[in-house]
C-alpha cells in the first residue's frame, strides 16, 4: 500500500497548516507544534505518544494535540491509517472560543482523543473546500469544527510553571540552544555555565519541556527550518543554517516530523505565493 502526503496552505485560511496523508510504515519521532493539531481518521489506527502513555485514534475520531505538547505518531495497524489535519494558529482558536463558547483566555484540548465522526467530516470538508478554493466553505467550516471540539472538549490550556529551581534552569537551557541552535554546546559545558550538572539539568529540561535537551533542539531546528523555507531559502541552505550537516540530515528529521520532504513542504507554499 503506497503512503502519500500533501502538507499546504490556503491563502484564505492564514496561518492554518493542512494535510493528507496515508501512511503505513511512517513513523513520526517525539516533536511539537506551534499550531493546534487536530487530525480526522478516516482509515485504519494511529498511535501516538502524548501525557505519558500511548493514544489510540481510529476510523472516527480525531487525534487533538495542543502547541507546543510533545508527541509521536505511527501506525497502529498493519494497514497503516488515513487521514486528514487542520492545524489552526493559537490566536485563531483563542478567537473562535471567546466568540462562540464560556472559555476564557487560553483555551486548550482536554482529552487527546474524541469519538466524533461528525467532527472528522467537517474536517475533511475543510481540505475539500481548501482543494476547490471554496473559501467561504473552508472558513466556515473551520470555525464549525473548532467551535465543536472546544464545546464538547475545551478547557484552559495547561500552563507549564517555571517557578521551581529546576524549571528555571531549564527555560535558561532552552534560550541557550535558541541562541546557539547552529553550534550548541555539549551538555556538559551547558550544564557548567548554568551552575547545574549533566544529569541534574538533564532531568530538569525534561521535566519542564517533555523531552530532553537534544531531542528538543532537533525539533527546534527543524521549526527553524520550516520558517525559512517559507521565506523562500532552499532546503540546502536551511541545513546548514539551523545547524544540520548537509540536507539530507534536514531531509529526515524534517519527514519524520512533518511528515513531508523540505522540497516537498517548499513546493507547495511556492504554489500558493504564485497563486496570489
Amino acid at each position: 500500500m503506497n503512503e502519500r502526503a500533501r502538507h499546504w496552505q490556503y491563502d484564505e485560511l492564514p496561518g492554518v497548516d493542512l494535510l493528507r496523508a496515508r501512511y503505513v510504515r511512517k513513523t513520526f519521532v517525539r516533536h511539537t507544534h506551534e499550531n493546534f493539531v487536530i487530525a480526522a481518521i478516516a482509515d485504519g489506527v494511529e498511535v501516538f505518544h502524548h501525557g505519558g502513555g500511548d493514544q489510540y485514534a481510529g476510523a472516527g475520531a480525531l487525534a487533538l494535540v495542543n502547541p507546543d505538547t510533545p508527541h509521536t505518531g505511527r501506525a497502529g495497524v498493519p494497514e497503516g491509517w488515513r487521514y486528514g489535519a487542520v492545524y489552526p494558529p493559537v490566536d485563531v482558536v483563542a478567537e473562535i472560543a471567546a466568540e462562540t463558547t464560556t472559555l476564557r483566555g487560553t483555551p486548550g484540548f482536554v482529552s487527546p482523543v474524541m469519538d466524533d465522526p461528525y467532527a472528522v467530516g467537517l474536517v475533511h470538508q475543510v481540505l475539500r473546500a481548501a482543494d476547490e478554493g471554496n473559501a467561504l466553505a473552508a472558513d466556515t467550516l473551520l470555525r464549525v469544527a473548532v467551535t465543536r471540539l472546544l464545546r464538547l472538549n475545551g478547557g484552559p490550556m495547561p500552563r507549564r510553571e517555571v517557578r521551581t529551581a529546576g524549571a528555571r534552569i531549564a527555560a535558561r537551557a532552552r534560550g541557550v540552544l535558541e541562541e546557539r541552535m547552529a553550534r550548541p554546546p555539549t551538555l556538559d559545558r551547558l550544564a557548567a555555565d548554568l551552575g547545574t550538572s549533566p544529569f541534574a539539568l538533564l532531568r530538569a529540561f525534561r521535566d519542564t519541556y517533555g523531552m530532553p535537551p537534544h531531542a528538543w533542539l532537533t525539533d527546534a531546528r527543524v521549526r527553524r527550518a520550516r520558517q525559512l523555507l517559507d521565506t523562500g531559502t532552499t532546503p540546502s541552505e536551511a541545513a546548514v543554517t539551523v545547524g544540520f550537516t548537509d540536507q539530507p540530515h534536514l531531509n529526515r528529521h524534517f519527514s519524520r516530523m512533518v511528515g513531508v520532504p523540505p522540497g516537498a513542504y517548499q513546493r507547495e507554499r511556492k504554489n500558493v505565493q504564485d497563486l496570489g
